[in-house]
């Protein structure tokens, strides 16, 4: 029985998500959920989905690729994944450098950046850093954070 790729990624995100929760306590796998729910592409969608599992889990690329994800695929997430004591420019020059990467992060920084989401944050300071964390990586995208948020449809109404 063959997984589609995109199902085999949900399935990867939600193990190794498991016990995460976000800064609002939600189940952190709704925020990887939400960001494949905006791409299109499968490529995309699988990307996605595994955007954050280096990052913030034990998962590594090597075991990515051993699950059948494509090599485009890995070297997307490994594009995402934010390396320790590195600048926000950096991680966003090796986002723009990988073919699948940028749309990917944009729709990352929407979910991240969605109005609506930011207020379920209980604590001021904390929502304000990662609004304006959002709005400088969106202008390291060479964009702006409201035509991200347009571009995914949250834009505050």
């Amino acid at each position: 029985m063959t997984t589609d790729p995109e199902s085999l990624a949900r399935d990867v995100a939600t193990r190794a998500h498991a016990q995460q929760v976000d800064q609002a306590g939600r189940p952190y796998i709704e925020h990887p959920a939400a960001v494949a729910a905006r791409l299109t592409t499968q490529d995309e969608q699988v990307v996605g989905w595994l955007h954050d599992v280096v990052e913030d889990t034990d998962t590594t690329l090597a075991e990515l690729r051993s699950m059948g994800f494509t090599v485009e695929q890995v070297m997307a997430v490994d594009a995402m994944t934010k390396r320790r004591g590195e600048t926000l420019a950096d991680s966003m020059a090796r986002v723009l450098a990988d073919p699948i990467a940028p749309r990917v992060k944009r729709a990352d920084v929407s979910h991240n950046a969605d109005p609506a989401r930011l207020a379920t944050i209980p604590d001021q300071a904390t929502r304000t850093r990662l609004h304006d964390k959002y709005e400088r990586t969106a202008v390291l995208l060479g964009t702006t954070l409201g035509d991200v948020l347009d571009e995914f449809g949250t834009t505050p109404r």
